[in-house]
């Protein structure tokens, strides 16, 4: 479940230099963990909002411009010509983990059946594995550049369904009156 935010991870590093890609990778990803953490907490309330989906498929929208900027200010020998900022890699991450984490919280929440610590290892276990794949996505990224152009695509994709599907959700109401 964690292949997708493995993308956006590896993508959003790739643009660093190589001493600073495991500092943000791994930065990004104990922020993130924190927040899964407590979104799997509060699942339950989180699914009641209404339009929560759209917002976040928002989110991958811009999620996935960014990608194409930092793409796009690389130089032809694969280093970025203007470095990005180790942070802005960060909260890369981190926003993009957040809209992209509910499905991977809601299958761990529902394993777990309410039972903290095998929630705890369930997200525990996802983000290690997210960690290990984006170190690969991001060496590949930073060799061959243009795999970077369909990560940024499957993010946008994403938004789209999510978008779709969370303005879905909202017009039920409104269907359920006529």
């Amino acid at each position: 479940m964690a292949g997708d935010n493995a993308l956006v991870v590896g993508a959003a590093v790739a643009a660093l230099p190589q001493d600073q890609r495991k500092r943000a990778m791994t930065a990004g990803i104990a922020v993130a963990t924190l927040l899964r953490i407590l979104m799997a907490f509060f699942a339950v309330d989180i699914l009641q909002v209404t339009g929560l989906l759209a917002a976040g498929g928002l989110l991958m929208m811009w999620v996935g411009w960014k990608m194409l900027h930092d793409l796009r200010k690389r130089r032809p020998t694969l280093e970025p010509a203007h470095p990005k900022k180790v942070s802005a890699a960060i909260w890369q991450i981190i926003f993009a983990d957040f809209s992209m984490s509910l499905d991977n919280v809601l299958g761990i929440a529902g394993i777990a059946r309410g039972h903290r610590l095998e929630l705890v290892v369930g997200l525990g276990l996802s983000v290690a594995l997210m960690g290990l794949a984006s170190h690969q996505v991001a060496k590949l990224t930073a060799r061959f550049p243009n795999i970077g152009y369909i990560g940024a695509a499957i993010v946008f994709y994403t938004g789209i369904i999510m978008i779709h599907d969370g303005a879905e959700a909202l017009m039920q109401p409104i269907h359920a009156l006529v």
